[in-house]
């Protein structure tokens, strides 16, 4: 009896891996035109390596499904009158799944491509290419002559559908009330859903002196093949009382954002949205903020772009090695006070620019016309924050103070080239106005009335590149302004000549990982005005000097996970 039953355990134990091995999956999805229109009746060919083709049409709402597949690789053709056929490669369906594949199907006209694909991400900043153009499919010829758009699969030299990270940050950016906490956590999950969409979660939460800041960002993003990405986010952030007078009252701030993209004609691409915010501090505040690009690709080479904002834009380093945490503290409202009279930064910049490729280096000429009201200025040191007239950050023994107007106009040139393939240099030459003290020797409370906007010429060298044997990114930047200035020269500059004021190091260090974890580590390092320069002294009211800059000297550094 017992040898019996050791037999069936024994069968059933090598059974069962082999029944699971091939239990059947499924594929489906809808089938649509690139007006997202469903096309009913088009034919959808499952074609698999052992030559078993399956064939099944579409319904009334576009949809198909096809049962009883064997795990594997397969390739699915779709067909329908008026359109070409479509072509999706590598579909890895495992035991017992469902996949869902959605195609979109191309005229003749809409897959002829007037342009090359977008290039690495360096040119990004550039706009060489159009954004539907890079989502474009492919004309392909099969063996059998037929011809059919290919489209790149859902997920296919994308990774996973899953993508998160997480890091630990030491040190403060030092850019006033508002910025990050001195220690702080930041992280990011993005999921695939619906095949084309996603939903992101990102934040940053601060637990320094300040027992500080928090910050949670969700979005959802629709993917078209047409190039269009749609997007919604909600914002939330809640900032600690800042010491002083204050009756404990922090900030709290809610903001609604839109944005989307269009193409017409494959020369135009429009990209527009706008925020809506809402804040709580010491009163309540609202304020729209409308952003809007359009580039007119005049040739493969040469892009007029028209650029509207009126927000200003994150930090150099920031925007370009992804400091999580520092993007969605900068983005935040900028806030200051007069005698307890809190207001909110505004801010109108327009720019027209000429941007060209000439082999490897890149070019580009602008005008700009800044408009900016109740001006936020950074300062230093620690001040009587009982007078009504700084927002202090204790983290970072910055704080926050209210300027005057800004209206200014002014132009930049900015020249890239690319040195080796790991190596790029960047040089910005900007001229404009600037705030700046009217007079040396004057007390924190008057300084406001001493402020005038005075012209400045601006020089930016940025050197950026990646150490081939152990991968190290790094960026340095210089930037020199040829006077005294308590903003930056053309501050809302966003182009690829972006720099910080003074002298700026950041690198970032892959570290070695757990091979049994699907995750990598980085170190990084971001220091600012190394050398602490462009500090304006003035007097507080207690007597003690305090110091308006363009940037304040900061040292910051952490470790990321990025799974």
């Amino acid at each position: 009896m017992l040898r019996k039953f050791g037999f069936f355990v024994v069968f059933f134990g090598l059974a069962l891996p082999v029944l699971a091995a091939d239990s059947p999956g499924s594929i489906s999805g809808y089938v649509r035109s690139t007006a997202g229109v469903p096309q009913m009746g088009a034919a959808v060919e499952v074609l698999s390596a052992a030559a078993r083709t399956l064939k099944v049409f579409t319904d009334e709402n576009g949809f198909y499904s096809i049962h009883d597949l064997l795990p594997g690789n397969y390739s699915l053709k779709v067909t329908a009158p008026s359109f070409l056929p479509a072509l999706r490669d590598r579909i890895g369906l495992r035991a017992g799944s469902t996949m869902m594949v959605n195609v979109t199907l191309n005229t003749l006209f809409e897959a002829i491509q007037l342009g090359p694909l977008r290039g690495p991400a360096e040119d990004d900043d550039w706009k060489w290419t159009l954004r539907s153009m890079a989502n474009r499919p492919v004309l392909r010829v099969l063996d059998d002559g037929s011809s059919v758009t290919q489209v790149k699969s859902s997920g296919e030299g994308e990774g996973h559908d899953l993508k998160a990270s997480l890091s630990f940050l030491a040190g403060s950016p030092s850019e006033g009330y508002g910025t990050v906490s001195d220690m702080s956590t930041g992280f990011s999950l993005e999921h695939k859903i619906l095949s084309d969409d996603a939903i992101s979660l990102e934040g940053n939460v601060g637990y320094g002196q300040g027992a500080g800041a928090a910050i949670l960002r969700t979005s959802y993003t629709h993917h078209s093949e047409g190039g269009s990405e749609p997007e919604v986010s909600v914002t939330v952030r809640r900032l600690m009382p800042p010491v002083g007078s204050f009756h404990d009252q922090g900030l709290q701030a809610f903001s609604l954002a839109t944005t989307d993209n269009l193409t017409v004609g494959d020369v135009l691409e429009l990209r527009f949205g706008s925020e809506l915010q809402s804040v709580q501090f010491m009163d309540r505040f609202t304020a729209f903020q409308p952003f809007a690009t359009a580039d007119l690709h005049l040739s493969p080479d040469t892009v007029v772009e028209y650029r509207y904002a009126s927000s200003r834009p994150p930090g150099a380093m920031a925007k370009e090695n992804d400091v999580q945490g520092s993007i969605l503290a900068q983005s935040g409202p900028r806030v200051s006070l007069a005698s307890f009279s809190p207001a909110l930064e505004r801010a109108h910049h327009q720019e027209v620019s000429l941007s060209r490729r000439i082999g490897r280096t890149n070019l580009q000429a602008a005008f700009y016309a800044d408009r900016v009201a109740n001006t936020v200025l950074t300062g230093v040191g620690v001040g009587n924050a009982g007078t009504g007239e700084m927002l202090p950050d204790v983290d970072s023994g910055t704080f926050s103070y209210q300027g005057t107007n800004l209206n200014t106009n002014g132009v930049r040139l900015v020249m890239q080239r690319k040195l080796t393939s790991d190596l790029t240099a960047t040089v910005d030459y900007g001229y404009g106005g600037v705030l700046d003290l009217g007079r040396p020797d004057v007390e924190l409370q008057s300084a406001r009335q001493s402020l005038t906007t005075v012209h400045r010429h601006a020089l930016s060298a940025k050197m950026n590149g990646k150490l081939p044997g152990c991968r190290t990114r790094w960026t340095t930047s210089y930037g020199w302004v040829s006077g005294g200035a308590l903003t930056q020269v053309d501050m809302f500059n966003s182009s690829a000549g972006q720099s910080d004021p003074y002298l700026n190091v950041f690198v970032r260090q892959p570290l070695p990982g757990f091979g049994f974890l699907p995750l990598h580590m980085e170190a990084m390092l971001d220091l600012r005005n190394l050398m602490a320069q462009g500090y304006v002294p003035v007097m507080g009211q207690d007597g003690r000097t305090v110091y308006l800059v363009q940037s304040a000297r900061s040292v910051r550094g952490g470790v990321a996970f990025i799974f």
